[in-house]
């Protein structure tokens, strides 16, 4: 992912099947600021064996992907060693109101010590001190320094994302990146 190159605007389909007469395709600067707002997050993984795996996370918005962590040891990881392909959805806990969001891509790890550092100053920045983060410098193993030990750091650039409108009118659109969000 290149820091200075600025994102791809994404083809935007509204699905009409799944959309009120009146709706009009969703922004994605809208989404994306909302993707930036959001507080929690909810990432799929898929086990080793075939099985879903879903856990409520929180995430920061930088720099054209969606960035999350994990322990080493934690089923995430584990999962994402086998697997990288995930989904992170984020929305209201409503039907009638508000606006869901899904994308789709692959967890890429995060190893760059100065991209580290960048990250660790956003997680404050948005989630306030007791999300302060220290960077452990250590190329394969490098990450955010935990209670727990390294926690791995991983980005989502889009490849798909999804926005779901609710309310009148109700629309679903679908944001597809050609190259992967940037």
């Amino acid at each position: 992912m290149s820091e200075n190159r600025p994102e791809t605007p994404p083809q935007t389909r509204l699905d009409a099947r799944y959309s009120s007469p009146s709706a009009a395709p969703g922004d994605w600067a809208r989404a994306r600021e909302e993707l930036t707002r959001a507080e929690l997050f909810w990432l799929a993984t898929v086990r080793p064996d075939g099985r879903p795996h879903v856990t409520p996370l929180i995430a920061v918005w930088h720099e054209g992907a969606l960035h999350f962590t994990t322990g080493a040891d934690e089923r995430k990881a584990r999962n994402l060693a086998a697997n990288p392909e995930v989904v992170m959805t984020t929305g209201t806990n409503t039907w009638a109101e508000g606006h869901d969001l899904v994308v789709e891509g692959r967890a890429v790890r995060v190893l760059e010590p100065a991209r580290l550092r960048e990250l660790a100053r956003a997680w404050e920045s948005k989630y306030g001190p007791d999300w302060h983060f220290e960077v452990h410098e250590a190329g394969a193993e490098s990450g955010f320094r935990a209670q727990h030990g390294t926690s791995y750091v991983f980005a989502v650039e889009p490849r798909t994302a999804f926005g779901f409108a609710k309310g009148e009118p109700f629309g679903q659109t679908r944001w597809r990146f050609p190259d992967g969000g940037r």
